[in-house]
């Protein structure tokens, strides 16, 4: 017996609809399989960049957190001390003059220690620049005191500038001002440049994940456009691409933070073994002994799970875009 048109009309829909369920359950079940699986090509490639960036990042960071906390350690032991310099004068005894400029210093509130180089030692100040094994004993070469300052009741420089003048008028009192504020202009530099490395090094791998999140929803695009079809929820699809590239970030950032975090260590190590030598007392100088403290391992732990997080949330970003797309 034949079926009036508008029955079979609603079992065939019934039927389709049957249909249509079984393939998205189907689906369903296929998308819960990893959708950048870490034994594949695209997620260990994934997990490298994460890797090389966060090492580069890290990196970056830790170079502008000791160059900062060897210039507090440059400008604090500059601003304790000062030198007066006596240049050698027709008429005048240089000896009386050393000993009476001393004597004022040594008076001075704020003034610790006034200490007299001797012609060899400010001769030795020289070498550096005219070179070794030179005779200097013709030249009029200047004699220096060193005055070591009392941070916490500083001297007024002014009033000892003019005492200073009116009992030595060849003394010249340098309180190193201008050296510090080159070394905080050149800290400041350095600082400057890290950051734009960093925030460069994290523009590109956003980029790097923004690319892999793409190929990833391309490559699942079927099944993604069914599970939005049928109703699927966006959160839960993008959810699904958030936890995925939320544990490559992770692993990704691990090796990252750890390699950074070694090679900070091995850094230390080797400036201590090298100390005696030249380049490493330079080295020193600008980084000190490579020791960022707890503070600066805490703040790499933190880079890395903060690079693992904007993974996942950028994934998802992208993913919430593209299922705004298909309506």
């Amino acid at each position: 017996m034949a079926l009036p048109p508008f029955l079979a009309a609603l079992l065939t829909r019934a039927g389709v609809l049957r249909e249509q369920e079984t393939i998205a359950e189907e689906d369903a079940l296929a998308f819960r399989s990893p959708l950048v699986p870490t034994d594949s090509v695209a997620g260990r490639s994934l997990v490298i960049v994460i890797a090389i960036m966060t090492f580069l990042a890290a990196l970056a960071a830790s170079a502008a957190l000791l160059v900062s906390q060897a210039s507090v350690e440059w400008r604090a032991e500059a601003s304790s001390e000062a030198s007066l310099q006596l240049r050698p004068t027709p008429g005048r005894d240089m000896e009386a003059d050393l000993k009476t400029a001393a004597e004022i210093l040594r008076n001075t509130p704020g003034v610790r220690e006034a200490q007299i180089y001797t012609k060899a030692e400010s001769e030795a100040l020289l070498s550096p620049w005219l070179g070794e094994g030179l005779d200097l004993s013709e030249l009029p070469t200047p004699r220096i005191v060193v005055v070591k300052l009392d941070p916490k009741q500083r001297p007024d420089l002014l009033v000892l500038r003019a005492e200073l003048a009116e009992a030595v008028p060849s003394a010249v009192l340098d309180d190193h001002h201008l050296f510090l504020e080159r070394l905080g202009d050149m800290a400041r530099a350095v600082v400057a440049v890290s950051a734009l490395i960093f925030i460069l090094i994290v523009g590109a791998m956003g980029i790097a994940v923004a690319s892999a999140t793409r190929a990833a929803v391309s490559t699942n695009r079927e099944i993604v456009e069914v599970l939005h079809i049928v109703g699927a929820a966006d959160t839960f699809i993008a959810r699904e691409f958030e936890r995925r590239f939320l544990a490559l970030g992770l692993r990704g950032a691990a090796i990252g933070g750890g390699a950074a975090i070694a090679s900070l260590m091995l850094a230390k190590t080797l400036t201590h073994s090298w100390r005696a030598t030249a380049g490493a007392e330079q080295m020193e100088a600008i980084f000190g002994d490579f020791s960022i403290g707890p503070e600066g391992f805490v703040i790499i732990l933190m880079l890395a799970a903060g690079i693992a997080l904007v993974t996942g949330r950028l994934s998802q970003a992208i993913v919430f875009r593209h299922l705004r797309r298909l309506g």
